[in-house]
């Protein structure tokens, strides 16, 4: 980067404003030059007789060699944090630009998730399309952005180990609508791959990621799945994250994540917070924890352990006696050799001050100050004993949610996690406001009309398709509604079928039929006889005409192109009125239906998977198509594709 700097004059590389530090993969670290006088100016004891506690052996004691570790061990997660990607960051800053970090890290990483992520300007987690990769590491970059002060929480999106060019972004929607209820509002597409070549299709590609490049045969059209993303990214960066628990990771390390212990209840949310952020950071407010950026939270939770540092107890000590609130065992040592047997007669009696007469049986809570300790109950008796209810319940379990709080109002994101249709009750910790349900796959917003005031809650009849997500604002402003509309999801009132011939024009790019195909009725191109529609891989227009009536005042018209792969542009009139990706393919097709005849038409793309493999039907020299990496065989199974149907129209009162 320095050479990029010195070698690149700066009117050449205007568009370079990150410095980006990706996931750690590079095995531990416990030394470095001046180590040594680092470790006795932190802990004021000299490490070196201690030096063969490293080859496994003994010193003084098995306790005394423990905290020697710990030392250790903290002192080279604070260097991580604070000269590697702190020092990165002064650089960078120096030479006007911004570093980015991904905030966890596998096999041996060295460091603590959130300090580590606290010291970059921006922090990012990671998700594959399929399997663990996420899990953990999207909790880590959004409660690191949280406490340390960042609006911004991105995601590498959509990584895969899944054949080539198989997956289609309805495909993707599941995981991404998961890790936005985790906190990610930054999508970032993995990956792009330079491609070279115009000879030989799809080109270039990598054994991981999805193919976001412009080879990919649904390039063109994904820009009604990238307006769903940053519809959420948007919505998702606005107001504060609302989260009603703080759960402590400890103070040792390396630490990758942390823990929920007491498991967290249903319907609250949460972060993971460090001790660095406790002690510089975390005041009291009105009986909140409360962080300088607006986090706030109700209740502390302490990890299952015996260690603390005597400074960090003092801290809590006095929010607690501030108005905090804090859960968890009581500490009963130091897990460091500073200060020796003072620090443990410290700890010790911070920690009989705390917890007082507590025993976690008979005795659960300490009032001390304004605030109080509690211990042996779980949180969700922690919860009623505060009298904090759900943020967010509902009949449907499988149901995440996240939720920002506004000026004036509350954002709700839920997501179906189900490949099923679910109706259910939700009921939301706000009250005295209206009602909105705001669609990020379509960007229509309309009222929810049926709700039930329960102060200090409001409780609302939802329903959501497989897999389906929708945003519920909570405003003082109060939409109009269609005149007859009195349900939260109105059916039709009637239905027309489009049924008999379609006429179907391949793309000769995809090497299709030259002439149109009539289809007498829909079916799936993967199980043609004809082989250049089985193995087709690109673009195919369907058109057709219909009749239909004049439509009535008020009534919303609904095209439903029933079941396709992988994405559908709908032009009516020879006017485009957009696409669809996910189920349900459902257009809004009001504006430019006329009375008598109209002309339909839906371009339909599918994925390269069945022209690659057709091409490996053939000699080496015949195939007409390359990969990099490619998984397909003569055997490999098709992929369906095309206009799959029923088409419909819906008329909507």
């Amino acid at each position: 980067m320095g050479e990029v700097l010195r070698r690149i004059p700066a009117e050449d590389r205007k568009t370079w404003k990150m410095v980006v530090q990706d996931s750690y993969e590079t095995g531990g670290q416990n030394w470095t030059d001046d180590f040594i006088k680092q470790f006795r100016k932190r802990y004021h004891y000299d490490p070196m007789p201690f030096l063969p506690v490293l080859h496994g052996k003994v010193v003084q004691s098995e306790d005394y060699s423990n905290r020697f570790l710990w030392d250790l061990r903290r002192l080279v997660a604070d260097k991580v944090a604070h000269d590697y990607v702190g020092g990165l960051g002064k650089i960078s800053h120096k030479n006007g630009l911004r570093t980015w970090l991904e905030c966890y890290g596998h096999w041996g990483f060295p460091g603590e998730f959130l300090q580590y992520g606290g010291q970059a300007d921006e922090v990012g987690g990671e998700f594959w399309s399929l399997g663990d990769l996420g899990n953990i590491e999207n909790r880590a970059a959004s409660s690191s952005a949280h406490i340390y002060g960042k609006t911004k929480v991105s995601a590498e999106s959509f990584t895969s180990a899944d054949p080539a060019f198989s997956r289609t972004p309805a495909g993707m929607k599941q995981r991404a609508d998961r890790f936005f209820t985790e906190g990610i509002n930054s999508s970032l597409l993995h990956v792009y791959i330079h491609q070279p070549n115009e000879d030989k299709l799809p080109g270039v590609n990598a054994w991981f990621g999805n193919e976001f490049n412009r080879h990919n045969t649904w390039f063109a059209d994904m820009d009604i799945f990238l307006q769903y993303l940053k519809r959420c990214n948007m919505m998702l960066q606005q107001g504060k994250y609302v989260a009603d628990i703080a759960y402590f990771i400890g103070e040792d390390a390396p630490k990758m994540t942390g823990i929920q212990d007491p498991k967290l209840p249903d319907g609250y949310n949460f972060d993971y917070i460090n001790a660095e952020v406790i002690e510089t950071r975390m005041k009291v407010k009105n009986g909140k924890m409360v962080l300088p950026d607006g986090m706030q939270y109700s209740i502390l939770v302490l990890p299952n352990l015996q260690t603390m540092r005597p400074e960090l107890l003092e801290k809590i000590r006095n929010l607690v006696i501030s108005g905090a609130v804090v859960l968890g065992p009581k500490p009963s040592k130091s897990p460091s050799m500073q200060n020796g047997l003072k620090a443990d007669q410290k700890v010790q009696k911070l920690a009989a001050e705390l917890w007082g007469a507590i025993d976690g049986k008979t005795v659960q809570v300490n009032p001390l100050g304004k605030g109080m300790v509690m211990s042996g109950m779980d949180l969700q008796q922690a919860m009623d004993y505060l009298k904090i209810p759900a943020d967010y319940s509902s009949s449907e379990k499988d149901i995440p949610f996240i939720h920002r709080e506004i000026n004036g109002g509350s954002i709700f994101f839920l997501s179906n996690q189900n490949n099923a249709p679910v109706s259910f009750n939700a009921k939301f910790r706000v009250a005295g406001k209206h009602a909105q349900l705001w669609n990020p796959v379509t960007g229509h917003i309309r009222k929810l009309p049926h709700v039930k005031n329960l102060e200090p809650s409001t409780e609302i009849p939802l329903e959501l398709a497989p897999l389906e997500s929708a945003f519920i604002i909570f405003t003082d402003e109060d939409l109009s509604l269609p005149s007859q509309q009195q349900l939260n999801y109105p059916k039709p009132s009637r239905t027309l079928a489009i049924e008999g011939e379609w006429s179907v024009q391949f793309d000769q790019k995809g090497r299709g039929p030259k002439n149109p195909i009539a289809f007498t009725t829909l079916q799936d191109w993967s199980k043609s006889e004809n082989d250049s529609v089985k193995y087709f891989s690109g673009h195919a227009i369907y058109a057709k005409s219909f009749n239909f009536d004049q439509a009535k005042q008020g009534e919303t018209i609904m095209l439903d192109l029933g079941n396709l792969t992988a994405i559908a542009k709908v032009k009516l009139n020879g006017i485009a009125v957009g696409g669809a990706w996910i189920a349900p393919f459902r257009i809004d097709i009001t504006s430019v239906l006329k009375a008598g005849e109209n002309k339909l038409e839906i371009s339909v793309v599918n994925t390269w998977v069945n022209r690659l493999i057709g091409d490996s039907k053939l000699p080496e020299a015949q195939r007409k198509t390359s990969l990099t990496v490619n998984p397909y065989k003569p055997d490999s199974k098709l992929q369906p594709s095309g206009l799959l149907g029923p088409v419909k129209i819906e008329v909507m009162n």
